[in-house]
């Protein structure tokens, strides 16, 4: 088989051939490594790789199989973990000159259960300084594996980018107002944002701790599926965690949408956003109603009279993470994030308060439409890549860029799962993404109905000209 097939096949479709032993973890990790030594060095998707430890992991999952112990989907199959991240031994950086040297003697929560599950992990992927929205200034800035000259979306730029182009079968994101949805629907491919508390974020850096979410990013729903049923669930090291079990997202791929309904919300989705996106969204709605699915008028609470909140709260949540390194250590932060910092010295309990209040309202109302619908769609973002240098990612940060978060930072104020995947192309090439969002807990249905979408399009099937 042609390296660059194998590479860029989906995880569920390797991890078969794994399986079946078509194919040994040790050949798929040499395969995806060298694919990262080919294409990387343009790319900047990764910011450390280990090469030495994923050949041993893949060695002992080979091994494993060997015996006819397998661990499931993701046994011996090569991934890419966010520089957010602990991992014992390997550099964890937050891509900040101010953790440059940082090797921490821990893994985080979602490394440990990966590593439960025999996956792979090949390297730490790049990311805009400690998950906001300005690179370092010392450091590469990812390319867009579609069009290097566009964006490839933050905070999880490296992880989608990565995904894209074959250097990871899958690879983690975080989110705290869109950093696995943006940068999965510019890079195309599928992101998931699971209900807040569903993974755990121990030893995960955080940026904002009441907005954070850590998830997968893959190139196919199944893949996401997989990867979340590996990494949720219940950690006493997060007390926010859910003990709820979680659902059994593999076991919900193949079901219909017959009945299943979806909300949509016109105007939402046509203020603001490019007609092209628009579009392409709308269509998709349509074929999940050619397949059975009911759509529903919902009207949304209004967005703007929440977003705000966003500046506030995650500053002033980020501040208190940073409580160690800022002030004392202002001069090794880059402008972007330093500015952030700055920007939350400003802030009074009082502004907190304020937008907090607002924030658990729009929540609640947000929890009103849902007794009428089971999901909602929208875009994951209002326009698809836009070239590279439009976003000064060293400029100083400014709270009036928030409405750019209108179809992200609501979700992350409600803690809402949500699903994004491809869903078109523009006419320069560049891929659109439909946003699903569901009820609390409700990730197996955003999967089950994700997968009849994918099933009855191509998109999921296209890769970037790389390679």
């Amino acid at each position: 088989m042609d390296t660059a097939e194998l590479c860029t096949r989906s995880l569920t479709e390797v991890a078969a051939l794994v399986e079946r032993r078509e194919v040994s973890s040790v050949e798929l990790t040499r395969a995806v490594l060298a694919r990262i030594a080919r294409l990387d060095g343009e790319l900047h998707s990764f910011l450390t790789v280990t090469p030495e430890s994923a050949l041993a992991a893949a060695q002992a999952a080979d091994a494993e199989l060997a015996r006819g112990a397998r661990r499931g989907p993701l046994h011996g199959i090569p991934i890419g973990v966010k520089d957010l991240c602990a991992t014992r031994g390997v550099r964890t950086t937050c891509a900040s000159a101010v953790f440059a040297d940082r090797v921490p003697d821990h893994d985080a929560a979602v490394v440990r259960n990966l590593a439960a599950a025999g996956a792979v992990m090949v390297g730490k992927t790049n990311l805009t300084e400690f998950a906001l929205m300005g690179y370092h200034p010392t450091l590469p800035r990812p390319k867009n594996p579609w069009d290097p000259s566009r964006d490839t979306g933050g905070s999880s730029s490296g992880s989608g980018a990565a995904t894209a182009a074959g250097l990871c079968f899958a690879a983690i994101g975080t989110d705290t107002g869109g950093s696995i949805r943006l940068p999965s629907a510019w890079c195309g491919v599928v992101g998931l944002k699971p209900t807040y508390g569903r993974v755990s974020r121990a030893g995960v850096f955080p940026l904002a701790a009441s907005l954070d979410h850590v998830g997968p990013m893959t190139r196919t729903v199944a893949d996401a599926a997989a990867m979340l049923d590996a990494i949720a669930g219940f950690d006493p090291d997060d007390p926010t965690t859910l003990r709820a079990a979680a659902p059994r997202c593999a076991a919900a791929i193949g079901g219909e949408v017959r009945g299943v309904r979806v909300g949509w919300d016109a105007r939402f989705v046509a203020e603001t956003t490019f007609g092209e996106v628009a579009g392409a969204v709308e269509r998709a709605v349509r074929t999940l109603a050619a397949h059975g699915a009911e759509v529903v008028e919902v009207t949304l609470p209004a967005v703007e009279d929440v977003l705000p909140a966003w500046s506030v709260l995650s500053a002033a949540e980020a501040a208190a993470a940073h409580g160690a390194t800022y002030p004392a250590r202002a001069a090794d932060y880059g402008p972007n994030f330093r500015s952030f910092l700055e920007y939350a010295a400003t802030l009074s309990a009082r502004d907190y308060a304020v937008w907090h209040e607002r924030r658990l309202t729009w929540a609640g109302a947000l929890r009103g439409v849902f007794e009428r619908v089971d999901l909602l769609a929208c875009p994951s973002f209002f326009m698809t890549a836009p070239p590279a240098d439009l976003i000064d990612s060293r400029a100083p940060f400014d709270p009036a860029l928030t409405p750019f978060m209108r179809f992200t930072a609501p979700f992350n104020f409600s803690g809402s799962p949500t699903l994004s995947l491809p869903c078109g192309f523009d006419s320069r090439n560049l891929p659109h993404s439909l946003q699903l969002v569901g009820r609390h807990g409700d990730e197996a249905l955003l999967c089950r109905v994700g997968h009849v979408y994918e099933q009855a399009t191509e998109w999921h099937r296209r890769r970037p000209p790389v390679g």
